[in-house]
Parts: structure tokens; C-alpha cells; sequence
């Protein structure tokens, strides 16, 4: 039996994993010259190879795309099966503090080695710098149009990840699937007119990030960039809202609160009792609320505060306007920046048409789709990835039978 699987990602390469039966001649067709190429560069070089454990009720609520089909992918390997799987290969994994996972090692090359090695074990071929330009249903089986030329196989698993245009999916065109149009996910917000880009470099470990004029919004670390506004906070948001920001050109008015723990009755009373206990003591050199230094001299410039002012001598006027600064910062966000290597889409193979018990297409039997080819996307933290695992493994597991 040839089983044949296109990507050479994450992916690709547990499905291949799980497709490699004794009987089974498995082969992977990768277009580029390199091979987990995402699974590299994700998490700073680290690899976020998934999130802690949680209730599959919750996990699901990670992903903006696929959170009802994935459920049923869940049921069937979830997080803790991939702890299992990569610790039982020689990758330690610990926990940070905000749920994500990472090797021991901090390096992503423990997780390509484990998964390298594993494929070698197995024998399967890997065919680097080979795209697959077609593909043709034909007895049973199915017909690939590669840059080395045509190869059959009994069975076929794409997992060629997420792509920006939909001109990239088209190899898939004689397959009669439809393909929801892709759009960018997790991306940052562009502020090229906005002065907080002044202060790039300086963050805040729990923000809430709101899109005005919906009910969007995340909470989070926020970081100013010299583009805009970055961090898991307006990353998070920018998966839920990529829809809606698309259709708005990307401009929108965004709200900042700098410190989740204070509304904005609270703010103004802690600004009041801070002025009564400690009226002559100024304020640029007493910051409030845990915000770093710039940020709060970017605050007082903007609330008309002067450079020696002390607090005792704060109008009404200027409370209001520091408030104002600290619970709903107004940014102008007018296009978004991703990173090529990172890049996540929404978009891809409609889940309506593929069963999740299997991973099979509803329309050809001994067809399987897995990872980021689907219509599925999830937020920063893990959650691609586990999803990438889940579905290799079940397109795997299922076309070897």
C-alpha cells in the first residue's frame, strides 16, 4: 500500500508517522527545500509545542475556526497524548507560567529531532524541493502531477498548512472541495500615526485590547512596537476579529486599558487617595498601577500635566484625562504587520466536507486532510500546533488501516 502525504510540516510529518504500518510505503512530498520549517522559528527558535491540559470543553475555546469539529479531533488526542508521545521520544517538556509548553532544552531542534528520527525509523521517504501541481482521482487511488513527475498511490494525506492565497490551493482543484477564502490570522496592529510607537521596546503584562464598536476583546500582555501595538493581547484578538478586520481594510479604533485589575471608577479613586496621602510628592517620578515609567510620563504629557507638577495641585480636568489615558487609550490602527515564517491563515479546506472521526473527505474515500490546510486556526500559546498533532495523527492513523 502507498500512502502518500504533501507537507513536509508538522503535520505532515505526524501523519506520515501514524501512516507507517508494516505493509505501508509512505513517502512525503515537500515543495521547498526545508523541511518543519514553521516548527523551527515558532516560539522565539523554542517550538510552543502545545498548552498545558485542560478540559477538551475549554481547550476548544482556543480556536477561532474549528472549535465545534475539533472537539470530536480532541476526543482522540489531545494534549496530554502529546506530552506523552514527544516525552516517551526524548523531549522533556516544561510549563510556563502562562500555560505553554516548551522542550526542556529550549530549542526547537529537539522537537524536528525527535520527529527526523522517528520518520527514519519508520523508512519514509522524504522528497525535499518536490510540489505536487495536481491531483487526479483515479480507481480508487489517486494520480499526483509532482515536479519529478507523476507517482500513484492507494492512499493520500495533504497537510501543505495554511497559505494567504487562495491561488495556492488550486493543486487541490480537481478535488471538488471548497476552500473558505484565506485570510490572515494573528497578526499585529499597525499605528503609523500614533505617538505610543515612540516608546517601542516597553510592555504591559496584563492589558485588555478592545476593538471598538464590537464586542472583541482580549486580555493580556500588551507590547508597543515601533509598527503598532503587539503581544499575546492583540495577537488573541486579531484571531477572533480576522474576519471582521478584513472587511474594515484593517482600520479600526482600538481601546487599551494598561492594567486589567483596575476599572475605571477605581482608577480615579486610587489617583484621589494617592493625591490625599501623598499631595506633595510630583508626578513623574511616582508612577501608579504597575505602568512602566515611559508609559506614564507618555500618560501625564498626554493628560497635560507638566514636567514638575505635583499631585496635590491636579486639576479635575486632568484626572479625568489621566484616567481617560489608563482605561481607554485610543489607537488608530491602519493596516496590520505579520511575520512570513510564523504566519497563521484562516481559510482552507471547508470542515463540513471532512469527516473528524477520520480526517477523511466526505467526497473521495482514501483522502485525508491535516493541520493548517483546513479550515482551522487557533490563537497564540500552542493551540496550531496541537491542533496540527491531532489531526496528523488521525489522518495517519486512519489511512494506514
Amino acid at each position: 500500500m502507498k500512502i502518500a502525504v504533501i507537507g513536509g510540516g508538522a503535520a505532515g510529518f505526524f501523519a506520515a508517522i501514524h501512516a507507517s504500518v508494516p505493509g505501508a510505503e509512505v513517502t512525503i512530498f515537500e515543495k521547498s527545500p526545508k523541511l518543519l520549517s514553521k516548527v523551527k522559528v515558532s516560539g522565539g527558535g523554542r517550538c510552543n509545542v502545545t498548552h498545558r491540559p485542560m478540559e477538551i470543553s475549554k481547550l476548544v475555546k482556543n480556536y477561532p475556526r474549528g472549535e465545534k469539529f475539533l472537539k470530536r479531533v480532541f476526543s482522540r488526542f489531545k494534549s496530554e497524548d502529546t506530552i506523552q508521545w514527544f516525552e516517551s521520544r526524548g523531549v522533556s517538556l516544561k510549563v510556563e507560567a502562562d500555560g505553554r509548553m516548551f522542550p526542556v532544552s529550549d530549542s526547537s531542534q529537539s522537537v524536528i529531532d525527535a520527529l527526523l528520527i522517528e520518520a527514519q525509523k519508520l523508512n519514509i521517504t522524504i522528497r525535499k524541493s518536490c510540489g505536487v501541481r495536481s491531483i487526479l482521482s483515479v480507481s480508487g487511488g489517486y494520480q499526483l502531477d509532482t515536479d519529478e513527475g507523476e507517482y500513484y498511490v492507494d492512499k493520500l494525506i495533504v497537510a501543505t498548512g495554511g497559505n494567504p492565497k487562495l491561488d495556492n490551493y488550486r493543486f487541490l482543484e480537481n478535488l471538488k472541495h471548497t476552500i473558505s477564502d484565506p485570510i490572515p490570522s494573528l497578526f499585529t496592529f499597525n499605528t503609523p500615526k500614533e505617538s505610543l510607537r515612540e516608546l517601542m521596546g516597553l510592555s504591559v503584562s496584563d492589558g485588555i485590547v478592545k476593538i471598538e464598536g464590537t464586542k472583541m476583546t482580549y486580555r493580556g500582555p500588551v507590547l508597543v512596537t515601533h509598527w503598532g501595538v503587539s503581544g499575546p493581547a492583540v495577537l488573541k484578538l486579531s484571531a477572533f476579529g480576522a474576519q471582521w478586520l478584513k472587511e474594515n481594510s484593517y482600520v479600526a479604533n482600538v481601546l487599551i486599558n494598561w492594567n486589567g485589575a483596575y476599572g475605571e471608577e477605581q482608577y480615579s479613586s486610587h489617583i484621589k487617595s494617592y493625591m490625599a496621602a501623598h499631595p506633595n510628592r510630583k508626578l513623574l517620578s511616582n508612577t501608579l498601577f504597575d505602568v512602566p515609567a515611559r508609559l506614564w510620563e507618555h500618560f501625564c504629557a498626554r493628560s497635560t500635566i507638566e514636567s514638575g507638577q505635583l499631585y496635590g495641585t491636579l486639576s479635575k480636568k486632568q484626572i479625568n484625562k489621566l484616567v481617560q489615558n489608563l482605561f481607554c487609550y485610543n489607537l488608530k490602527v491602519e493596516g496590520k504587520t505579520t511575520f512570513k515564517e510564523e504566519f497563521v491563515t484562516a481559510g482552507g479546506i471547508v470542515l463540513d466536507e471532512v469527516n473528524p472521526e477520520s480526517m477523511e473527505s466526505k467526497y473521495h474515500p482514501n483522502l485525508y486532510f491535516a493541520g493548517e490546510v483546513l479550515n482551522i486556526d487557533g490563537i497564540t500559546g500552542g493551540f496550531n500546533f496541537q491542533a496540527a498533532w491531532s489531526t496528523g495523527f488521525l489522518a495517519g492513523e486512519n489511512a494506514s488501516k
